[in-house]
């Protein structure tokens, strides 16, 4: 038995976005946000996983959505690489939700709160050693939860989680083992399958369940994401050769500038085709620390005419 990873976004969107996935999802939540209390019975997933639209899902990143019974409105987006900025993104997501659930001239009462449950893959906040961390508004100094309670964010770092399977024992273990470990599993471990919504997320997992055509989008989307993750790390390590051959500290400056900008130019080709010279040249002629920028940010451009941008206001 193999399992695709709930960490490519094909996987993701139809292991929780699905119309079967509503007690999968009630699950999953009750464990990041209730820490495994049974507090949400029912939800609505807006937008459900369609196999005809996975053209339009994003590549590194992909929002679930759902209502809770209380109206309360949750957004869910995992992020496998680090891209510029994304804390922003994540405060901007979150305030965007909760306003947009107004037009003009409606009253204020007629929001509802809003919680962004955020999953990484990488290492977000060093100085937090727990898998799972909360945040609210709070007084800065008597540390007093503000009045409205309106707004929360939850982010879950799977680097963190260093449970084994034998070690598991909360729901809240479980769940982050899946997202984390699943793809490395040969069987439905007992210990996952004694939770009926996790056994039932396995199965949509399960690649015998994926027709051809299927398979072939979710293999070319977890080759994408392994080939942004390598280029990254070609990239640092060519710098570093061709700095180390120049020998002095001007010229393995201008050989690691060299290199990333070589690497740099590789994946915007790739991710928008061959760039007329003029685009080239800029790149060519950036900073060290700016080629490092350009390649975090080329995770969240969706067309060439974003890169150009970002030239621009450089």
């Amino acid at each position: 038995m193999k399992f695709i990873s709930p960490k490519v976004d094909y996987a993701f969107k139809k292991i929780f976005g699905s119309n079967q996935s509503q007690q999968i999802l009630i699950s999953f939540l009750n464990a990041i946000i209730y820490d495994g209390e049974n507090i949400i019975q029912s939800l609505t997933i807006q937008n459900p996983y369609n196999p005809g639209q996975v053209e339009s899902l994003k590549d590194s990143y992909l929002d679930i959505r759902a209502t809770l019974s209380d109206n309360s409105i949750v957004i869910i987006e995992m992020q496998v690489s680090r891209m510029q900025a994304f804390d922003k993104r994540v405060d901007y997501n979150l305030c965007k939700t909760y306003a947009n659930q107004l037009e003009k001239g409606e009253l204020y009462f007629l929001l509802n709160p809003v919680i962004a449950v955020t999953i990484t893959d990488f290492k977000m906040l060093d100085e937090l050693p727990e898998a799972i961390n909360k945040f609210v508004f709070k007084e800065e100094k008597k540390n007093v939860a503000y009045i409205g309670k309106n707004l929360k964010l939850i982010f879950v770092e799977l680097p963190k989680f260093q449970k084994k399977l034998e070690d598991l024992q909360s729901l809240i273990d479980k769940w982050i083992f899946f997202l984390k470990e699943t793809a490395k599993l040969d069987i439905i471990p007992e210990s996952l399958g004694e939770v009926p919504e996790i056994e039932r997320a396995l199965n949509i997992a399960n690649r015998a369940n994926y027709s051809r055509e299927e398979l072939e989008e979710f293999d070319k989307r977890a080759m994408m994401l392994q080939d942004e993750r390598g280029k990254i790390n070609y990239a640092k390590e060519e710098g570093r050769a061709e700095g180390r051959a120049e020998g002095k500290a001007e010229g393995r400056a201008e050989g690691r500038a060299e290199g990333k900008a070589e690497v740099v130019m590789l994946l915007v080709n790739q991710r928008f085709g061959e760039v007329d010279q003029d685009i080239s040249n800029q790149i060519s002629n950036l900073k060290s620390e700016n080629l490092e920028s350009l390649v975090k940010a080329l995770f969240d451009f969706n067309s060439l005419a974003d890169l150009l941008s970002w030239l621009e206001n450089l």
